[in-house]
C-alpha cells in the first residue's frame, strides 16, 4: 500500500463531516498506509478539546489513531514550522513516503522545498484523486469540498477555488 504522512491540517480537513458517507477518513485510511508523527497526534488531542468543528472533526481522527502507523521523530530546530509540520516532515523524508499531507496552504513552498522525495498533497488535490480512481463521484468530493471550505474558511483560497473548478468541468 502506498505510504502517506499525514500533517494535522490535512487529518483535521478529513475528519470534518457531517456523519454521512462518504467519509474522506475512511477513503483516506482504506486506500493508504497512513503514517502519522507523535507531535501531529499531540496537536490533534489539542485540538479536540475544543467544542467546534475543529475539535470533532480532530476527535474523529484521534478515534482512529489504532489504524495509523504512529512514529516519533527527531525535530530540526531549524525547521520556521511548528512541530507538527516539522515532525511530518521529517518522518516523510526518513520513511521515503510517497505522499504527504497537508493543508497549509500558506506554507506549501516551503514544505514542498522541505521533502525530499515525496509528492505533496492537500486535501482538494486527495478528493480529485479518489474522483478519478472512482472511490468518489465529482459530485460527492464537491460536497466535500464545500462542507470543509466552510469549516476551514477556504472560500477565498485561491487553490481551493481552482481545485472546485477542476471538479466541476465535464
Amino acid at each position: 500500500m502506498t505510504k502517506l504522512v499525514a500533517d494535522t491540517s490535512g487529518l483535521v480537513s478529513l475528519g470534518i463531516t457531517d456523519g454521512t458517507n462518504p467519509d474522506p477518513l475512511s477513503l483516506c485510511l482504506a486506500v493508504y498506509d497512513v503514517f502519522v508523527p507523535t507531535a501531529v497526534i499531540e496537536e490533534l488531542q489539542e485540538i479536540a478539546s475544543y467544542n467546534d468543528m475543529h475539535g470533532r472533526a480532530a476527535t474523529a481522527v484521534c478515534d482512529r489513531t489504532a489504524e495509523l502507523t504512529i512514529q516519533s521523530v527527531d525535530l530540526d530546530a531549524e525547521f520556521p514550522l511548528d512541530d507538527g509540520e516539522n515532525a511530518a516532515v521529517t518522518l516523510a523524508n526518513e520513511i521515503d513516503a510517497e505522499l504527504f499531507l497537508c493543508d497549509e496552504f500558506n506554507n506549501v513552498g516551503l514544505i514542498h522545498a522541505s521533502l525530499a522525495n515525496t509528492r505533496l498533497a492537500t486535501t482538494p488535490t486527495l478528493l480529485s484523486v479518489f474522483v478519478r480512481t472512482e472511490r468518489l463521484t465529482a459530485g460527492q468530493a464537491l460536497v466535500l469540498l464545500e462542507k470543509m471550505s466552510t469549516a476551514r474558511s477556504w472560500n477565498e483560497n485561491s487553490y481551493v477555488q481552482r481545485a472546485r473548478s477542476l471538479l466541476e468541468s465535464p
